[in-house]
């Protein structure tokens, strides 16, 4: 089944993004799974250090926390070539110019789509790019094993379940996302879980959410300005899961934002406040150029 096929069971539609948001799993994925097969990759032992710095960065501390792992290979390598501790060695950076605009002709940004891409065009950075993500998914495959959701997020989902139609809004490959929920037990409590494969974020409200649900009854529960963005492209809501503050955020839209979305609430200075507080948690300085 598609996206836009989805027919409307309940008024209200929630978007629930998984890594980080739902589950506690961002920093074990970027450390342990991406970080290192990045460093592996595209031969960056010798900087090591800083490649690291800069992955989390963007990944984990900033603005652009949560955005796919394509877009985030981009700009790890703008940054890193912007260092200026790094501008006295003798490096040489690959070439992403046929990866950059794969990512900007592609919306989904997945393995799938890259291999096809592959097909008419035999790029190096491109291989290397698909050689980096297949070996992401391995380690991820092999290191995420029965993460659990943060406190309150099961009984989120099942005061919720009744009165909204309930989806899976992530940049995650579905595979892994299916493994995570069902091992959880919660797959039972959404209509649909959308991944990478599907589009963008802003692409799954668009077509699960836009037109079927009155504007102030579709809410995205996210932990990333992406997602924020996601709902805002399409006139949602949004709930902010505050990165570090993820249990008491969680704590919150259960016993307090849900009720204001259901009884129309919500909007207003009550979100209002909510995301400023939120944007306040994301950095926009990288902490290399304070040193």
């Amino acid at each position: 089944m598609n996206l836009i096929d989805l027919n409307t069971n309940h008024d209200f539609f929630i978007g629930l993004d998984s890594d980080g948001c739902v589950f506690d799993s961002m920093e074990l994925k970027h450390k342990e799974c991406f970080c290192p097969a990045v460093i592996k990759n595209w031969g960056l032992q010798g900087i090591s250090k800083y490649a690291r710095q800069v992955w989390d960065f963007v990944n984990l501390y900033s603005e652009t926390r949560g955005c796919n792992r394509f877009l985030a290979l981009v700009k790890m390598f703008d940054y890193l070539k912007q260092r200026k501790d790094l501008q006295r060695r003798d490096l040489s950076w690959p070439d992403l110019t046929a990866l950059i605009e794969w990512t900007q002709a592609e919306s989904k940004l997945s393995n799938a789509t890259l291999e096809e891409y592959l097909k008419s065009n035999n790029d190096p950075a491109l291989k290397t790019a698909l050689a980096w993500s297949l070996e992401v998914n391995r380690n991820i495959e092999e290191m995420d094993t029965l993460l659990p959701p943060f406190p309150y997020v099961k009984d989120l989902l099942e005061k919720a379940v009744s009165l909204a139609d309930i989806l899976v809004v992530s940049q995650t490959p579905v595979a892994a996302l299916e493994r995570e929920w069902c091992e959880n037990g919660m797959d039972k409590y959404v209509r649909f879980i959308a991944g990478q494969e599907h589009g963008t974020k802003a692409e799954h409200i668009q077509q699960a959410a836009v037109g079927k649900y009155d504007p102030d009854k579709i809410l995205m529960v996210g932990d990333a300005l992406g997602d924020l963005n996601a709902a805002k492209v399409n006139g949602a809501l949004f709930y902010p899961i505050v990165p570090g503050h993820e249990e008491e955020s969680w704590e919150v839209l259960f016993e307090t934002a849900l009720d204001k979305f259901l009884n129309g609430s919500y909007g207003g200075d009550y979100e209002s406040g909510l995301i400023t507080e939120f944007k306040q948690r994301l950095a926009d300085v990288t902490p290399w150029e304070t040193i």
